[in-house]
Formats: structure tokens, C-alpha cells, sequence
């Protein structure tokens, strides 16, 4: 059953997504070389106590991380530990957070210092992939539209988009319906209404699209260890344009801090 989202729900589920989208800022910001993933995750975790939130993810399905950091040919999922992040790096940071009882969900690749051209070119394109799919979530389209848009920009680019994983819609829980994949998968496709609040987010590879999981049970890398880039919005559908939620400015004023 796919949720609609009250105007009291929104009034909640906004500075939830602000919340979410500082941290994650913050976050991109203190990523450097020599850092552990582990200390980024503190850092995460530290800042989301800070702001009277909770990581959305720790203890979800027994994730044992504040935050999900995958690096370089780790797609999604990567857990935080002694991995020391090094000069040319490419990390995608997922951060989730629960405040006044919703979620807000957030993602993006960073550079560690600097990067190669090819791998700013990889960045670059998911994060287009992601506005083009952004633009689609209009009243009256379908969850497909959103999956072709994206897959028309980043296949047209010459990159693969991963099929295992997908976007979802988001509340009061972190995966609520309906699914929004990033190709178009001949599914029956739900139509888009005003208060629909959806986790869009590219999962992209500079190589083949397939995708494998790790010892750990978590961490899913490019089945031929090629680069992957992850960039995501929480978006609420209006009657109009698209409300990209998750932007620091939505975070309560009350919380704000120097950075």
C-alpha cells in the first residue's frame, strides 16, 4: 500500500529531511585522506545526537553502522571500520535519520582530495541521473517515467545502472512502497499522486551492471570491480513541481550550528 503523506505528516517529515541533509553535508565536508570510514561514521553518529536525531539505519535488519560508506568499486551498503581513505578515493555516504518520528534519506559520492577525470565523469552523470529522474515525479506520471529518465541519461553516457537495488518511498519507515527501480523493469507501474514521498537515488556503474555481495553480508560491489557512484533525494510529489526534501535549509533553525 503506498502511503499518502498528510500536510501534518510534512510539517513533521521536512525538518526530518533537513536534519538528514546537514548531516550529510557535514559529513562530505569532514571526508579527507587519512580518515577511517569508521571515523566518518562517528562523526556522522555524533552529529545526529547533536541534532536530537537517531541513525535510520543502525539495528535495520541487524546493520551493525550510523551510516552506509562505500568506497570507490563498493556500490551501496559498505560498513564503516579501519579502511584508511586515501587521495583519488571516491566515497558515496547514505545517511539516514529518524526525527519527530520520520525519515529523512540522503546520498552522494565524494571525492577524497581529488579524483580522476574518468571518475568525476562517473559522479557527475549519476548525479544528472538523479535530477532527470527528479523531474519526472510529477501527478499523473508513473514510477516508470522516473526509471526510464534516469536510464535513458546515464546508459546514453555509456554507464550501467545497477538492477539488484532500487528507490522505494520513505515516511514513517525507511522502505515503504511503492519500489522505484532505475531501468525500466516491464512491471506494472504505480501512478504518481500529490503526498507520494520517494527515495529516488541512481546506483551507477562505470562498468557492467552486475553487482555482488561480500563475506560481511552488506557490503555489494561492481561484479567486475569497476567504479560505482550513489546519489539520492528524499522527494515529496506535489500538484505541481517536485519538493526536493532533503536541503539543509528545511533543518529547524532552532537546531542549527556553525559548521
Amino acid at each position: 500500500m503506498i502511503l499518502i503523506k498528510s500536510e501534518r505528516d510534512l510539517e513533521s517529515m521536512r525538518p526530518a529531511c533537513g536534519v538528514a541533509a546537514k548531516v550529510l553535508e557535514q559529513v562530505a565536508a569532514f571526508i579527507q585522506p587519512g580518515v577511517t570510514t569508521a571515523e566518518v561514521d562517528q562523526y556522522a553518529a555524533s552529529l545526529m545526537k547533536e541534532y536530537g536525531a537517531r541513525s535510520a539505519f543502525l539495528g535495520y535488519r541487524k546493520y551493525p553502522c550510523h551510516t552506509c560508506i562505500s568506497v570507490n568499486e563498493q556500490v551501496v551498503h559498505g560498513l564503516a571500520g579501519n579502511r584508511k581513505l586515501l587521495f583519488g578515493d571516491i566515497v558515496s555516504v547514505d545517511v539516514g535519520v529518524i526525527y519527530n518520528g520520520f525519515i529523512g534519506d540522503n546520498a552522494r559520492t565524494v571525492a577524497v582530495g581529488g579524483c580522476s577525470p574518468a571518475a568525476q565523469s562517473l559522479m557527475d552523470v549519476t548525479e544528472k541521473a538523479l535530477y532527470e529522474g527528479i523531474a519526472q515525479a510529477l501527478p499523473g506520471k508513473r514510477v516508470i517515467d522516473i526509471s526510464r529518465a534516469v536510464q535513458r541519461f546515464v546508459e546514453g553516457h555509456g554507464y550501467s545502472v545497477v538492477r539488484e537495488f532500487v528507490g522505494h518511498g520513505v515516511g514513517r519507515t525507511m522502505h515503504e512502497e511503492p519500489q522505484i527501480p532505475n531501468f525500466v523493469d516491464g512491471k506494472s507501474s504505480p501512478k504518481l499522486r500529490p503526498g507520494m514521498t520517494l527515495a529516488i537515488e541512481p546506483m551507477v556503474n562505470a562498468g557492467r551492471a552486475g553487482v555482488k555481495i561480500l563475506k560481511d553480508s552488506w557490503t555489494v560491489v561492481t561484479g567486475d570491480g569497476s567504479l560505482s557512484a550513489h546519489f539520492e533525494h528524499t522527494v515529496l510529489v506535489t500538484e505541481t513541481e517536485p519538493e526536493i526534501m532533503t536541503c539543509p535549509e528545511k533543518m529547524p533553525s532552532s537546531l542549527k550550528v556553525a559548521s
